[in-house]
């Protein structure tokens, strides 16, 4: 048994995508990236593209977008909506509230052009290995065998391409650069490198304007050529003729310096660090880049059994998985895949993961490629923290941290508030006004979802100064709440409401109530949950750090008056004030559910009537939708505790779309040939939305204690999973066989109580059996109001549950308990 869990464990780490032929087009490349640049690595024998990108390179300039008037129609538009005009409201908030501009784009670089000429090879194979991060082709074409190596360096921050030939001196290729945008190319006199001569090709891009926002970012790209053979300077390229080997180093930058100054130098930023790679050999930068990524990387193991699909190409073996889902190692390279992901596009220093990660090959990318924060932003960081990357985090908190200073003056011009606020999206100048119109736009709650990101972290690391450091933004999201809510009046239209405390006007994301003719309404479900979870972090936050007692007897007060959910006529959790859901609707957004996740309201153990109404609402919904849409119900039905229908998600997910042109031949693809979720088309949120939910299947801590294996499929008869995280700053290990575990092992990090559930008994040194509530608090469960039933709805039948069992052990920092089944 052993051996066996140890060779799938091996397999594990040998996690690759892989393909007999080149790119054809953007969604057959594979991406490598460091944070700060992001390419997309073709193969080409003729001619090798690497698409680039640099994560600062946006358009326009600083800038705001708050609307003047907002403040003087407010108390028209929340009147007319407590009226049940929502219509009229929505007229006075498009012509009022959303002036504009609607957020800037993120920019394509360039691409960095090889010309090869290799026409007629043979033996070809390109990949991307998830454990080294190394992209490769090799083939062979007139008696040599070439190989190219590419990698994005953390450690150097550069992109390093190496060429390599069999055949002494057959190497030979011209290196161009391209863009969509207005640029200077040109190249820089030769210098002595490492291995022979060294010339420079360099390109200076042009920002653009949008809404006009003045294009005020500049890019510089430097592409350092050295080989071992002779170099050519052209006027805007660069020959290599007759080498053995050559290396192409990459680098990028542009003025900006943050969301209100663009004062840097991109010229300096490059020579400083071409300087800092110069005399290095490629085997210190491979090891130094290998290092840095792997430490990362190697955190987390999951094995499960491969089957002989296992083998075929990447492309290949995704199609076969529709038919035959055997290969449920494709299920942990989804799951290593996103982790490679968030690491590869959000590193400390840098900018968040944006809607393509940091990969865009558009000049009008879908979306823009922003920040969309009523779902998307936030899905790109869920597994940050279960999977063991904690330190992924860190441009996301600093981004938040940037909105709670431009999301004051929001709050203040638009709505006379204290704290602060952003509405559905946000990009690099860090706007916080609502964008696109009200279906979209009106969402004053997206900046509160984002804080939420800042308590978990807190819960599953325990790190009191970190926050500290974070309190005053968890203390300004809540200061806007308190600000921007209204009591629901008793002349209302919704005459169980009067009283409530809620946000208003709101949406509930992009979709509206059976029965109105637009989604504008006051106190949505999700709005209602994201404030008590708001509310609640400050206040817990407040006692953990001993200050602002009197602010936080406020937030206790003020949680009591919130709107407790519903269970509407259906058996479902309503999505509004009103009991208006249609049980026919398969909406891609089911924003109410939010509290059953990310959140941590919606428990089978202390409100099964509302667990039952999650999954009477997740029925009704169904089992497909876009690909980030799928990402979040395979975490939803992992909550709710449904290994089979979680998998089944993730088979819908497993779909192949050949390319976008093809979406009427494949209507069900949402998985693209290299492996990049789908909407259609490209958003990343989806390949992170099922990556965490993986990992929620296998390891949940958020309702009480730490559940092993709370949600696993039937069809995952045996496996094992190293390395995730749990609240409280415990790290699991788990393997079982036959569906059942047969060893675990638990790391505490900083010490306290673990309490364990599982649905099989447990033994170990320290275990026995639990009482009570847990008294660490960082597995604390949500304290909600009991939830109001329907007159119309005459039976819920409440869903069954497994029998666990819980356990207390008392744990040191550093303890590491052997667990026995």
């Amino acid at each position: 048994m052993a051996f066996a869990l140890m060779a799938l464990a091996m397999s594990a780490q040998q996690h690759k995508l892989w393909y007999s032929q080149p790119a054809s087009h953007w969604l057959e490349a594979l991406p490598i990236g460091n944070s700060a640049l992001g390419a997309m690595v073709y193969g080409g024998t003729d001619v090798e593209e690497i698409q680039l990108n640099e994560e600062t390179f946006w358009s326009g300039q600083p800038h705001d977008n708050n609307s003047k008037k907002s403040l003087a129609v407010l108390p028209e538009v929340r009147s007319l909506i407590f009226q049940g005009k929502e219509g009229e409201a929505t007229k006075l908030i498009d012509q009022n509230f959303v002036p504009g501009p609607h957020g800037m784009r993120f920019l394509p670089l360039g691409s960095m052009k090889l010309q090869l000429g290799h026409k007629d090879v043979t033996n070809y194979r390109r990949e991307l290995n998830l454990g080294n991060a190394l992209a490769t082709t090799s083939y062979q074409c007139g008696g040599a065998r070439y190989e190219r190596s590419v990698f994005a360096s953390q450690a150097d921050n550069v992109i390093i391409v190496r060429l390599t030939s069999s055949k002494k001196g057959s190497l030979s290729f011209d290196l161009h650069f391209s863009t969509q945008l207005q640029s200077k190319v040109f190249t820089v006199s030769e210098h002595e490198g490492i291995n022979g001569s060294v010339y420079e090709l360099a390109a200076v891009v042009e920002g653009v304007e949008q809404e006009g926002i003045k294009a005020g970012l500049k890019a510089e790209c430097r592409m350092l050529l050295e080989a071992d053979g002779k170099l050519q300077r052209g006027v805007d390229k660069l020959s290599v003729a007759s080498a053995t080997t050559a290396t192409i180093y990459v680098t990028a930058a542009t003025n900006f310096v943050n969301y209100h100054d663009i004062g840097g130098n991109p010229v300096k930023k490059n020579n400083e660090t071409l300087a800092s790679i110069y005399g290095k050999p490629y085997k210190q930068l491979l090891n130094d880049h290998l290092k840095k990524y792997q430490e990362q990387y190697n955190r987390v193991q999951l094995a499960l059994p491969k089957s002989g699909n296992s083998s075929l190409e990447t492309d290949k073996r995704l199609a076969a998985f529709e038919k035959d889902a055997t290969d449920l190692d494709m299920v942990s390279l989804m799951m290593q895949y996103g982790r490679y992901l968030l690491i590869s596009s959000s590193q400390p220093g840098g900018q968040p993961a944006n809607l393509q990660g940091v990969w865009n090959d558009k000049m009008n990318a879908p979306w823009d490629s922003k920040y969309t924060i009523n779902i998307n932003a936030e899905m790109n960081y869920w597994p940050a923290l279960i999977g063991n990357l904690a330190e992924t985090q860190q441009p996301l908190f600093s981004m938040i941290r940037d909105l709670s200073e431009t999301g004051a003056n929001t709050a203040k011009t638009m709505y006379g508030c204290r704290g602060w606020v952003a509405h559905h999206n946000t990009d690099l100048w860090r706007i916080a006004g609502p964008v696109d119109g009200t279906p979209w736009g009106m969402f004053p709650t997206g900046g509160s979802w984002l804080t939420t990101h800042i308590w978990q972290h807190y819960l599953f690391t325990g790190d009191k100064q970190f926050l500290a450091d974070y309190y005053p933004v968890l203390k300004g999201a809540a200061e806007f709440l308190l600000d921007y809510m209204q009591v629901y009046p008793a002349k209302g239209e919704v005459k169980a409401a009067a009283g409530w405390l809620m946000t208003v006007p709101t949406v509930s994301p992009e979709h509206g109530p059976r029965g109105k003719n637009t989604n504008v309404t006051a106190g949505s479900t999700m709005d209602n949950q994201i404030v008590f979870d708001v509310l609640s972090q400050t206040l817990q936050a407040a006692k953990v750090l001993g200050k602002d007692s009197l602010f936080a007897e406020n937030l206790k007060f003020q949680l009591s008056n919130l709107p407790p959910m519903q269970i509407g006529r259906y058996g479902q959790l309503q999505e509004w004030l009103i009991d208006a859901d249609d049980p026919k609707d398969e909406h891609r957004h089911i924003s109410h559910l939010y509290g059953l996740y990310p959140s941590n309201q919606i428990s089978p153990y202390s409100h099964p009537d509302l667990f039952t109404a999650a999954a009477n609402t997740l029925k009704q919904r169904g089992d497909m939708a876009t690909g980030w849409s799928l990402g979040w119900k395979t975490n939803f039905w992992a909550r709710m505790l449904d290994g089979n229908h979680a998998f089944q998600i993730i088979k819908n997910m497993l779909n192949l779309l050949p390319d976008d042109r093809k979406m009427r031949e494949y209507p069900k693809g949402r998985t693209y040939p290299n492996l990049f979720d789908a909407h259609p088309p490209f958003q990343i949120d989806g390949n992170f939305g099922v990556s965490a939910g993986i990992c929620e299947m296998l390891l949940q801590s958020h309702d009480g204690a730490v559940h092993l294996l709370p949600a696993l499929p039937d069809e995952w008869k045996n496996g094992e999973m190293k390395g995730l995280q749990a609240r409280g700053g415990f790290t699991v290990n788990i393997a079982w066989k036959e569906g059942r575990p047969v060893s675990a092992s638990v790391r505490s990090n900083i010490g306290g109580t673990l309490r364990l559930r599982s649905y099989w008994p447990l033994s170990g040194k320290g275990v026995k059996e639990a009482s009570g509530s847990c008294p660490n608090p960082l597995f604390a469960p949500a304290d909600i109001q009991q939830p109001l039933r329907s007159a119309e709805l005459k039976q819920l039948e409440l869903l069954p549950l497994k029998r666990s069992y819980e356990y207390d052990i008392d744990t040191q920092a550093g303890d590491i308990i052997t667990l026995k089944f």
